[in-house]
């Protein structure tokens, strides 16, 4: 196998592993012109004496990193979802075959992309991934501790809320059923709860400081529903937005248009698609759920919008319409620098 770059290389594909790192390098007719393999320090020596090109890989760990150090040596790195690379992997399954296919894939002219991350997306991202993680697990130790509690006849509301003040009451009740043991698991429990809680609150300040301090953030913190959670969600996923032609593309990104299944001449159209960040898009259907209940209508431009839709569909339907608004709108505010969210009735609906 060659190892060094060849000049009639128009496109080079990366089948990312841990330590090996498998390139297939294609002319501008597609032709397969250069296989080989690379240590990570290798890769960096190889692609620095490459002319500038093309560079495909798929969307995996470590994706977002190399697209990164391969742009700061100017080539044109793109990172493409894993399920647009399979159909062009042609017979048996192997790194090389892998990388070929990428390398076919980053060079057609309607490929989708993933947008590449700076560190500081990365950064924001993590903290929302941990925070997440920690509130399934605190709802984990609830639903646990009520399960135990429930073999001894001990029902509890639903809601953290009432979950806490339900449990204490059990504990410290010493005429039920609870047993020694049982009453030493729970405070166990609870004092696992207590951090986990903590950590969350941290968390969450955390979150909302960044919010306070970013220009782009706080823009969007003026659009009804999208609160500090969101917004920052948003700018981590989805940076300044301009990876779209239009606001329904972002809209359809986070999987909040219907999914289609047509044939035939025959339009047929399925509940909302639920591609892309399920984490964001949960954020925005829940900020758009709190709008749709808690807005004043009579004062504010969706009002009357809200009203038409509520009027002739399931509430559902007009909650998932709002969030798909609501990503519209957010669009529109971050490829617009300074642009802010007009709440005033007289403003555009």
């Amino acid at each position: 196998m060659r190892t060094k770059p060849l000049p009639e290389a128009y496109a080079y594909g990366i089948d990312i592993g841990k330590k090996v790192f498998h390139v297939v390098a294609v002319n501008r007719e597609g032709a397969v012109i250069q296989r080989a393999k690379f240590a990570r320090e290798a890769l960096h020596s190889f692609f620095d004496l490459a002319p500038k090109v093309l560079i495909g890989m798929e969307a995996c760990p470590g994706s977002q990193w190399l697209a990164r150090k391969l742009i700061q040596m100017g080539h044109d790195a793109r990172i493409i979802p894993a399920r647009f690379v399979k159909p062009y992997v042609k017979s048996n399954k192997n790194d090389t075959v892998d990388a070929a296919a990428i390398a076919e894939a980053v060079t057609r002219p309607t490929m989708r992309f993933v947008e590449v991350r700076t560190p500081e997306q990365v950064d924001l991202q993590a903290l929302h991934r941990i925070r997440d993680r920690l509130v399934g697990q605190r709802t984990g130790l609830m639903n646990q501790a009520r399960a135990f509690c429930i073999e001894y006849g001990l029902a509890m509301r639903v809601g953290a809320g009432g979950f806490h003040t339900d449990i204490q009451r059990h504990l410290a009740n010493l005429e039920n059923d609870l047993t020694q043991n049982m009453r030493a698991l729970l405070n166990d429990l609870l004092d696992d709860l207590a951090y986990i809680e903590n950590r969350v609150k941290a968390l969450s300040a955390k979150i909302e400081a960044i919010a306070k301090e970013d220009e782009t953030i706080s823009r969007l913190l003026t659009i009804p529903g999208i609160g500090a959670l969101g917004a920052t969600a948003l700018v981590a996923a989805a940076g300044d937005g301009r990876q779209f032609r239009k606001a329904r593309d972002m809209a359809a990104w986070l999987g909040l248009v219907p999914a289609e299944h047509s044939t035939g001449g025959k339009q047929t159209l399925l509940g909302i698609s639920k591609r892309g960040n399920r984490y964001v898009r949960r954020l925005i259907i829940h900020g758009a759920r709190s709008c749709f209940l808690h807005l004043n209508r009579e004062s504010h431009a969706l009002g009357r919008w809200l009203n038409a839709l509520e009027a002739r569909t399931h509430r559902n339907k007009a909650v998932v319409a709002l969030a798909n608004k609501l990503t519209r709108i957010v669009w529109a505010i971050l490829t617009q620098p300074g642009t802010v969210y007009l709440r005033s009735k007289g403003a555009a609906s």
